[in-house]
């Protein structure tokens, strides 16, 4: 029950300051139960939000590795690629390949 009040009362937060509150909280809970994918995924959106792109995809990994039918975790994990390689164009500027190295 804690953690279902928890998670409703994260919900809906706005503002970084709030936000990294709730990831304190969060942190807290996910120490109490490593094997809940719901606190993982609530963490991984915070850090998405905070535009914590790591963080956030070593969270959404972590919630594919504990249930591998949960879609949308991996659907954020493909969309935050698609972000990185978009914002990180000047990093593959060589003009014989248009492969990422370090995301494919």
């Amino acid at each position: 029950m804690e953690k279902d009040k928890l998670l409703k009362q994260l919900n809906n937060l706005e503002g970084e300051e709030n936000i990294l509150k709730a990831v304190k909280k969060l942190n807290e809970a996910i120490q109490k139960q490593p094997e809940d994918e719901e606190l993982y995924f609530m963490r991984a959106e915070f850090f998405y939000k905070l535009n914590r792109y790591g963080e956030a995809i070593n969270d959404y990994n972590h919630v594919v590795a504990l249930n591998p039918d949960n879609k949308e975790a991996a659907g954020k994990i493909d969309l935050i690629h698609t972000i990185l390689r978009y914002h990180n164009t000047d990093i593959y500027a060589n003009p014989n390949t248009d492969m990422d190295p370090w995301l494919e």
